[in-house]
């Protein structure tokens, strides 16, 4: 009998470092597992505890960090509790003596920061494992053999086992993402080999025009490398497949080079999002929410080897990983571990303004989005003002400066006009919900 694949013993990126705010915490949830993450004071590093205060089981991500001790505080009752998780204050106690201490400790979890990316253990009983265990890094995320890349972060309305597959399916691109990504009708065979398969890793090679690698190091890395020929340019997709809870999951993707640099660092990081990253998940959301929702029901009366049919060779990244996942997982995820009942958690979305929703979705995880939207809402209220108030100053004008100054100012008003409604319609919405519509492609 096969060993059992560990879900939780294993390191996961939960966000782009310089997309958390150290000034407050951040929940996140791994696994069906509520975390919160935050920052002390006097620590360089973020820190990750179960979100959950030991007092009442408040959320400890609607707490704060107090200004002046710098520790982590309930929002409930103003317990506190240091980088160890630790209790250090309570305010109800009689005295200031906290007696058994050790019974008042959040349980804390190993965290890393590499690759700019925060790093968590979700198993609070293997720490000593988590040391010795290496982060799946990708070779692809170093500046000194000359690569650029940017980070992104988004939730995803589908299961993990969805976003994995679909991740290690090449040919959906010219498809899925027409226009986007790729184009209907330049797409070709793809000739996918598998080079290994190991409960550790699969990978397979494409052999065509760019030469690609992908590999699948379980449970969350997959990896593209794509190679430009002999002139040694290579471009890669990262992606880290996060299990969030059953019908949702998380990518944490980054996007790496070793050519164009320069123009890699003018092109803002929230234009690229919301014109290119968003447009291609949204280009998947609804195909894949409504293939998982079939594919649950046939395999109450048949396994996705007769559900699916796939005769070609693109397909083969695709049956191996649901091998591996049949013969390590039992081709399922570890939900009851923490209590979740799946039937209980399947999330069925109608609505496609839910379902594609970019702002809870992505903007509010994402710094860069957050600080382009809040940027262009105030230029809109300046936009507006500016012109309301050239309309009157041009009113007012005497009769001989009405055609010398009032018509151009008139004119710059009108200009700051169509500038309000471009950012109002046309800007603004993307950071909210685009709907995306394949037949319109």
């Amino acid at each position: 009998m096969q060993p059992e694949f560990n879900f939780f013993q294993h390191w996961y990126p939960v966000s782009p470092i310089e997309d958390l705010d150290p000034q407050r915490p951040t929940p996140v949830t791994i696994l069906g597992l509520r975390l919160v993450i935050w920052k002390p004071q006097s620590s360089d590093t973020y820190r990750v505890f179960l979100d959950q205060c030991p007092h009442r089981l408040a959320p400890l991500s609607e707490g704060r960090i107090d200004e002046n001790t710098g520790n982590l505080m309930c929002s409930y009752h103003g317990w506190q509790f240091d980088t160890q998780g630790v209790c250090t204050h309570i305010p109800q106690a009689e005295n200031s003596e906290i007696k058994n201490q050790d019974n008042f400790c959040v349980q804390t979890l190993p965290a890393q920061q590499a690759n700019d990316l925060l790093w968590v253990w979700p198993d609070v009983s293997s720490k000593e494992l988590a040391v010795q265990t290496p982060l799946p890094l990708s070779p692809q995320i170093d500046a000194s053999q000359g690569f650029v890349w940017s980070s992104f972060v988004r939730d995803l309305a589908y299961d993990w086992q969805t976003l994995v597959e679909n991740v290690a399916d090449p040919s959906h691109v010219p498809f899925a993402h027409h226009g986007v990504q790729g184009n209907r009708k330049q797409a070709t065979p793809i000739p996918l080999e598998i080079v290994q398969s190991t409960p550790d890793l699969i990978e397979a090679s494409v052999n065509r025009n760019l030469k690609s690698t992908i590999t699948f190091e379980p449970p969350c890395r997959l990896e593209y490398a794509i190679s430009f020929g002999d002139q040694g340019k290579q471009v890669g997709l990262i992606t880290y497949c996060i299990p969030v809870s059953p019908g949702k999951s998380r990518i944490v993707a980054q996007f790496s080079r070793n050519f164009a640099k320069t123009l890699h660092h003018f092109i803002p990081r929230w234009w690229d999002h919301i014109n290119n990253r968003n447009p291609v998940l949204d280009g998947d959301m609804i195909l894949l929410l409504q293939q998982e929702q079939i594919l649950q029901q046939k395999q109450s009366t048949e396994s996705w080897k007769t559900a699916y049919q796939m005769p070609t060779s693109a397909d083969r990244l695709v049956i191996e990983f649901r091998r591996w996942f049949d013969r390590y997982c039992q081709g399922k995820l570890p939900w009851q571990e923490v209590g979740i009942n799946i039937a209980e958690g399947a999330i069925i979305h109608e609505d496609r303004s839910v379902v594609l929703d970019r702002y809870k979705q992505h903007t509010q995880h994402c710094s860069s989005c957050r600080n382009a939207l809040k940027n262009i809402e105030r230029s809109q209220f300046i936009l507006l003002g500016y012109f309301a108030i050239t309309v009157a100053a041009s009113a007012i004008l005497p009769d001989s400066l009405r055609l010398k100054l009032g018509l151009p100012l008139v004119i710059t008003g009108l200009l700051g006009l169509a500038a309000y409604a471009w950012l109002k319609f046309r800007l603004t919405p993307k950071f909210y919900f685009v709907d995306y519509i394949h037949a319109e492609r």
